[in-house]
């Protein structure tokens, strides 16, 4: 394997902050966990796995082969990269006070339905690819990436988001009436906005 640890580090890191960042799955579990409780949740943080490991595999394939056909490219996605996150941070921080919605449609009980629900917020969303396909550069070299290498990617891209993923399923109590308070949104939207665009400029002047 050729990757080192500490940008195994760092790239797992980035997941967590953008775990921390709320969205389309968060709405999804906590609309389950809510209406069932952790027996109702976690088949959906498995269905998400699914995606969190197809996403990424699919961009470093991707980029791999271009880059073998474009001199410089993975140089110009590592400051791509660096952007999406600097982006992303600012609109957080601009729509910080923009609290959760649910929809009922992720309610449905049943194991299968909730690892179905879970599949379907992740894969319906396949912009995913482009996000991971901008980022990947900016903490690996995918020119050099072996299978060793492309399987810690995948793992580490699956394993994070799960287990952020369940520790909120068991602490939907909490978490909810959290959420529920409008400072209190701002207050998490600011601080995952200002990590993200820390991760952006770690990207762009420190790899």
């Amino acid at each position: 394997m050729t990757l080192s640890a500490s940008s195994l580090a760092l790239y797992a890191g980035a997941l967590f902050i953008l775990f921390l960042t709320p969205g389309p799955v968060w709405v999804a579990l906590l609309a389950r966990a809510v209406s069932g409780g952790f027996h109702a949740a976690w088949p959906l943080a498995l269905g998400v796995v699914v995606g969190d490991v197809l996403w990424p595999l699919l961009a470093v394939l991707g980029v791999t082969f271009l880059s073998s056909f474009f001199e410089g490219l993975l140089a110009a996605m590592r400051w791509a990269g660096a952007g999406v996150f600097i982006f992303m941070g600012v609109m957080l921080i601009r729509h910080a006070d923009r609290a959760l919605s649910s929809d009922s449609r992720l309610t449905k009980p049943g194991v299968w339905a909730g690892f179905a629900a879970g599949l379907l917020v992740i894969l319906g969303n396949p912009k995913a690819i482009l996000f991971y396909m901008g980022i990947l550069p900016g903490f690996f070299d995918l020119s050099a990436v072996t299978a060793l290498d492309i399987a810690a990617i995948c793992i580490l891209s699956a394993a994070v988001p799960l287990a952020g993923n369940l520790m909120l399923a068991l602490g939907v109590g909490q978490v909810r009436r959290f959420l529920a308070s409008p400072s209190a949104v701002q207050r998490t939207n600011t601080g995952a906005g200002l990590a993200l665009i820390g991760v952006g400029l770690a990207i762009g002047f420190l790899s």
